[in-house]
């Protein structure tokens, strides 16, 4: 991973390491818009995607001291921001594993890419939002975070062949509901 960090963030960095108030503030509104679009997509709800967000800046500001510079500093907030809308969606008991009746019942099919749809990014938005909680957060992950299928089972604490059968799905789920709602 690239960690090309200029030298304004670096000092950004070591000023709200030293508690200033100030840095703390602008890093705030340098990232959060980023950090809840991030986080909306995965809790699928926008209130609790602002409380996480808000928590998630609560640990950005306890942990700096731990930031190593290994990566971009947008980078390490946004992986606690993942991480803790992960942990939020733990806590509401919503299961991201799917049981193995409900990956039998899933049907395989060959790749499509949605984008070859000529669909608004509003109706394909909807479609993504109304998928699994399982389905959305590695599609989300995956193709839109970027994240690999093991860097992705990494995060949720499941196999990298569940990341890939939950992706699997959610696109055939997508193609589906695009199919029947706009074709």
């Amino acid at each position: 991973m690239l960690n090309i960090q200029t030298s304004q963030e670096k000092e950004l960095v070591q000023r709200v390491q030293r508690g200033d108030r100030k840095a703390q503030y602008i890093m705030y509104k340098q990232y959060i818009d980023a950090m809840y679009h991030t986080v909306l997509r995965i809790m699928n709800n926008s209130t609790d995607a602002q409380d996480v967000v808000q928590e998630c800046f609560v640990k950005v500001f306890e942990k700096i001291h731990s930031y190593r510079g290994d990566a971009t500093i947008g980078a390490w907030i946004k992986r606690i921001a993942i991480n803790t809308a992960i942990n939020a969606l733990r806590k509401k008991k919503r299961n991201l594993e799917f049981s193995s009746d409900e990956i039998s019942e899933a049907r395989y099919a060959e790749e499509e890419d949605v984008a070859d749809n000529l669909l608004s990014n509003k109706k394909i938005h909807d479609a993504v939002l109304n998928l699994p909680n399982g389905c959305r957060t590695v599609l989300n992950l995956y193709l839109f975070e970027g994240y690999s299928h093991k860097e992705v089972a990494t995060i949720l604490e499941i196999t990298e062949s569940t990341s890939k059968t939950q992706f699997r799905r959610a696109k055939i789920l997508l193609r589906d509901t695009l199919k029947s709602k706009y074709v």
